[in-house]
């Protein structure tokens, strides 16, 4: 049986995640959050206290690293690591550590075996590209730095996992959006087949109606 994908690409704070786990929900399908998955090695790179981080040599551990969603929340070895994922500390390492080869390859074999035992809603940077190359629907999102780095900048505040300004979460959008998409390993880039939408004037309700709808659409062809 080949199970049906929707791949949702695009830089941070584009609405990738909101829309996807909503989407996902909507149809009964399984929400995965690549970037999660990034952020979590990130963590265990961290707690394991590894001091260069720019070198592969020290990522064996994610052979023997369990990652998982349960009920749309990432869970780490069996324990929910959702809110601590969000950090400051690894917001300002993950870039570094989803750009290294031998973790990319290690996670997208794990994202590509999750897409062949379910339905499923993925987001990242890569899927359209890389991990999902014939999922069914090919998403792009963008938004204006401005926009992005406000619902970042909102989110953090209301989740109180970081005391960055507005103008340091902006800056850090720009530096992430030039590390993904000029990384040596599978860069952030709208696939050939994908359809942008720009969500900097769009409601949240409103992006999750037209992505639905075009999804929706191909089924019927």
């Amino acid at each position: 049986m080949k199970y049906q994908a929707i791949a949702i690409d695009g830089p941070a704070g584009s609405g990738k995640s909101t829309v996807a786990k909503i989407i996902a929900k909507n149809l009964g399908f399984t929400y995965i959050d690549t970037g999660a998955m990034y952020r979590a090695i990130t963590l265990k790179a961290l707690n394991l206290k590894i001091k260069d981080l720019a070198d592969e040599a020290n990522y064996d551990f994610i052979k023997s690293t369990t990652l998982d969603f349960v009920d749309s929340k990432m869970t780490m070895d069996g324990i929910d690591v959702s809110k601590e994922i969000r950090t400051e500390e690894i917001v300002k390492n993950v870039s570094l550590v989803s750009s290294l080869k031998y973790v990319r390859v290690e996670l997208v074999e794990l994202q590509r075996q999750m897409a062949k035992r379910a339905n499923v809603v993925m987001d990242g940077r890569d899927i359209g590209t890389n991990v999902l190359t014939d999922a069914d629907l090919k998403i792009f999102l963008t938004a204006t730095v401005d926009v992005r780095a406000e619902r970042r900048y909102l989110e953090q505040k209301e989740k109180g996992i970081s005391d960055m300004t507005f103008e340091e979460v902006k800056a850090d959008l720009i530096r992430r959006d030039t590390y993904d998409s000029t990384r040596k390993h599978n860069p952030l880039r709208k696939a050939e087949d994908a359809i942008e939408l720009d969500t900097s004037g769009l409601s949240i309700e409103e992006v999750v109606n037209k992505i639905t709808h075009l999804f929706k659409e191909l089924k019927h062809e």
